[in-house]
């Protein structure tokens, strides 16, 4: 079963209509996450529908993004009651039992505008990390700039139940430091290493085989000439995994084992029982 480790449908339904058709006939188990309660509702709706249909799951995931902070300020927003309430209502979802997973969550220094958030980021994030530990559910990561973050976090994140990078951002180097720290950590990949991303195509190719994810991230990481990124793209990112790992000489050199391998490690990161 193809899995997709992080994705936005209530995005993608924005602007491809007929997207979740598509996810249902690709067969493909997905981390929904959400920003906003309309869009953890839509991805709670989806997974109601996917269950009673007997299609392949939908995983509501629910966090403050580490953007917000910047767009808030940028658009005069009072960011101390949006803090407050995104919080409030992810300690009710998490202790309600409604939630996979804690995300995406983490830190975005790219900009001049998210580092000038970076002490809000650091509480929020701190914040979603008590509540994973809490309730023993993974934190889905949004890392941008900002790996010593990470760093600083390791003997906390050491005790979360996973820890899951969407669209790994570090380096190899960086990887095996952490999995030598003793983090359950999983490092997910979607179309940068189709579009010549260095060093995200050099982790996939090295990095241990069950500690590999897929994604998506739709619709925000759109192939080239594309005008976003979408549940077709999935198995083009499992196939380039593949590739990259043969031509490595890595093991789970080919898709359909890659696929089988992703969607075992994909079960064990989000806590997911086989069907």
């Amino acid at each position: 079963m193809l899995t997709d480790a992080h994705c936005h449908p209530f995005d993608l339904a924005a602007v491809c209509g007929e997207s979740e058709n598509e996810r249902r006939r690709l067969g493909i188990l997905c981390a929904a996450s959400a920003a906003r309660l309309r869009e953890f509702e839509y991805a709670g709706e989806l997974a109601v529908k996917a269950q009673v249909e007997k299609a392949p799951p939908v995983l509501p995931c629910y966090a403050i993004h580490p953007q917000l902070c910047a767009l808030w300020k940028k658009d005069r927003i009072d960011a101390a009651i949006e803090t407050r309430d995104g919080l409030a209502l992810l300690a009710e979802l998490a202790a309600s039992g409604r939630l996979a997973a804690i995300g995406e969550t983490g830190f975005d220094l790219f900009n001049r505008g998210f580092r000038e958030t970076e002490k809000e980021q650091d509480a929020i994030f701190a914040a979603h990390l008590e509540l994973a530990l809490r309730h023993d559910l993974p934190l889905l990561l949004h890392v941008r700039r900002a790996m010593h973050k990470i760093f600083s976090q390791t003997n906390a994140l050491k005790k979360c139940r996973s820890i899951i990078f969407h669209s790994w951002p570090g380096t190899a180097g960086e990887g095996e430091a952490l999995l030598k720290r003793g983090i359950n950590v999983f490092f997910s990949f979607g179309t940068p290493i189709m579009l010549n991303h260095r060093e995200a195509m050099r982790c996939c190719a090295l990095f241990p085989a069950g500690r590999l994810l897929s994604e998506t991230d739709a619709p925000y990481q759109p192939l080239r000439e594309k005008p976003f990124s979408r549940w077709a793209d999935l198995p083009l990112v499992v196939e380039t995994m593949a590739t990259l790992r043969r031509q490595a000489g890595t093991e789970c050199s080919a898709a359909p084992a890659l696929e089988k391998t992703i969607e075992t490690n994909f079960r064990l990161a989000f806590g997911v029982g086989t069907p």
